[in-house]
């Protein structure tokens, strides 16, 4: 979907137009795909906006670079806060909030540990992400998610997300909202850009991270929540049939938030609709995201915005 700019973009501890958020073509990131990135949503509240499990997602960040050797010149706390300067800055909320460290320009060659680490954060409206406002209608993808010994899954890189396309691309073509994949095992895994949840016989059952997922924070506020209302949670192993004979299916991301799975391989889900599980975690996420129940968790954080606009 097109990008909606905004006036400003937070680089290297600045405020720059966002039109001067520029990099060289010989940049190593463009290269070899040296980069590690967030996803972060802020939402609308009574009398202001919020931005959610912000903390979590900046440590992530530093984790994600630290499991590539790159060094980040900023602390958990100064990139929150950095959020926080570029949304008020830029004064538009609903929004996506793009975190970005990557290895830039200085030296060419597989080996990135003499390139400069340049860090960017940028904010835009972003809407709906997994297509079909009934429920999404996916496919199990031919595309496999790379095993735990040759890309770590727990790092959100961009380089692994080649495979992430791969697997949208192709559900795309062949006319669906998104692709599943399987593990190197041939089990459950998650979708190109989001965890999944199934619910057979009253339990909650999600794929764990050894499957080759990314430990997302959507996944596990959607676990917390469900825990708070009485809902047995299983991370286990699942087979691919485990989708086509479950009672409710969902997934879970920064960008898709909670999105019931209508059919999968065009078998329906159930009967097709939004199940009560679902329909109760779904509620109760944004319930707190949007203000409308008590942010118990402490998930929010504050933001300042003249005026919100609609994503």
């Amino acid at each position: 979907m097109p990008i909606e700019t905004t006036k400003n973009i937070w680089h290297n501890g600045q405020l720059i137009p966002w039109e001067k958020a520029n990099i060289h073509v010989m940049s190593h990131v463009i290269h070899y795909g040296s980069s590690v990135f967030e996803g972060i949503r802020c939402y609308t509240q009574p009398g202001g906006a919020g931005v959610f499990r912000l903390p979590e997602h900046m440590k992530r960040l530093v984790n994600s670079a630290k499991i590539y050797r790159m060094p980040l010149p900023f602390t958990v706390e100064q990139l929150s806060d950095a959020v926080v300067d570029v949304v008020e800055a830029n004064g538009v909320a609903p929004c996506y909030v793009r975190p970005i460290a990557f290895r830039g320009y200085g030296e060419i060659g597989v080996n990135p540990l003499k390139s400069p680490v340049e860090v960017y954060i940028a904010n835009f409206p972003w809407g709906k992400y997994v297509p079909g406002d009934a429920g999404a209608d996916v496919c199990i993808s031919s595309w496999n998610r790379l095993a735990p010994n040759t890309m770590p899954s727990l790092a959100k890189a961009g380089a692994n997300y080649m495979n992430s396309q791969l697997i949208r691309m192709e559900a795309d073509i062949n006319g669906y909202s998104e692709g599943i994949a399987l593990d190197t095992n041939g089990y459950l895994s998650e979708g190109s850009g989001e965890n999944l949840f199934v619910v057979q016989n009253g339990t909650l059952y999600t794929t764990p991270l050894a499957n080759s997922v990314l430990n997302g924070i959507t996944r596990d506020s959607i676990i917390v929540l469900a825990r708070q209302l009485g809902i047995p949670v299983a991370e286990q192993a699942l087979p691919r049939e485990m989708l086509y004979i479950c009672d409710e299916a969902f997934f879970t991301g920064t960008a898709a938030e909670v999105t019931h799975l209508r059919s999968v391989d065009r078998i329906l889900v159930g009967d097709g609709k939004m199940g009560p599980i679902t329909s109760a975690l779904h509620k109760a996420f944004f319930d707190i995201v949007n203000g409308l129940a008590p942010d118990r968790y402490n998930w929010l954080t504050p933001v300042k915005v003249r005026e919100a606009v609609t994503a």
